[in-house]
């Protein structure tokens, strides 16, 4: 807790928030995953400190393949003390691979089935946030599914204090999510015991998008 306190601090637009999230948000963000039979390929971007993580690593069975993306590298050194060189030696018939570099300059091959991702789009420009959509979207296969969240009103509570350039940037960055749920499936599941309340979203690629 105090590692991802620390490093919010000091860089808050990577970190999003000051509070890691919730046992109630990493379930809601990897349920389709947990209830998935068969083999899957995951990729996880923005992990932080793990909370989702733990979550995706106790969803791996067989011989289920999962990279994970993260720039910063206290929580790269904290996820591979805490959480990922015990898995790879007790599971290992499970690649686990962790990519300490930003989501885009990852040497990632494609075709996940689920995408989970942590990063705090409401404070990149709207420009980069498209790029890693974009991107993201592109390493799915049609069918798979990316998971995000953003805190629940964060954008109507910004709004009065941001000035006319801040109100533009939510403007722009709903229209692109209008535009991101007309091309795929998108819904969005409240989580109340999390600090904020957080909505869980989901898309599903549609097949040729």
């Amino acid at each position: 807790m105090l590692k991802f306190v620390h490093q919010a601090i000091r860089d808050i637009r990577t970190t999003g928030s000051v509070f890691p999230s919730s046992p109630a948000l990493a379930k809601a963000m990897t349920r389709s995953l947990r209830n998935h039979r068969g083999e899957k390929k995951i990729l996880e971007v923005g992990p932080g400190t793990g909370p989702f993580t733990s979550a995706i690593l106790d969803a791996l069975r067989g011989h289920d393949s999962f990279d994970i993306v993260e720039v910063n590298e206290v929580f790269c050194a904290h996820l591979e003390h805490r959480l990922l060189k015990d898995y790879r030696a007790h599971h290992p018939s499970i690649r686990v691979k962790l990519h300490a570099m930003p989501i885009e300059q990852a040497p990632l091959e494609g075709g996940y089935d689920f995408v989970i991702c942590g990063l705090p789009f409401n404070n990149f420009p709207l420009a980069l946030t498209q790029s890693i959509f974009d991107q993201l979207l592109a390493l799915m296969r049609d069918g798979g599914e990316m998971t995000y969240f953003e805190y629940a009103g964060v954008r109507t509570i910004k709004r009065p204090f941001i000035g006319a350039s801040g109100r533009d940037h939510i403007r722009r960055f709903e229209a692109f999510r209008q535009s991101t749920s007309k091309a795929h499936i998108v819904t969005k599941r409240l989580v109340v015991a999390n600090f904020p309340p957080a909505h869980a979203m989901r898309i599903i690629k549609r097949q040729g998008s």
